[in-house]
């Protein structure tokens, strides 16, 4: 089963200002996510502080930050650089 997405504006927004390459590598990683949100090379973890939200690893240096609606959809929330985690 693989799950489906919505995005939210504010990843919208922070989506348009990453570069070629990292949209590329987004991308592949969403196709991973979508198939399997805990294979080892998204790096997946829940995020502490939160009740729901995760986040896993684009690149090095770009991360996804997500929730859980029902058992087929994901809310992305956010996507950048790790500092956005400082937010939540």
């Amino acid at each position: 089963m693989a799950y489906e997405f919505t995005f939210t504006p504010r990843f919208q927004k922070h989506f348009k200002v990453l570069t070629t390459l990292e949209k590329k590598q987004l991308k592949n990683k969403l196709k991973l996510l979508a198939q399997n949100p805990s294979h080892p090379s998204l790096h997946t973890k829940w995020i502490q502080r939160t009740t729901d939200l995760f986040e896993c690893s684009v690149n090095m240096d770009i991360c996804i930050i997500w929730y859980y609606e029902g058992d087929k959809m994901m809310i992305l929330v956010d996507v950048g650089h790790h500092d956005i985690l400082k937010q939540f």
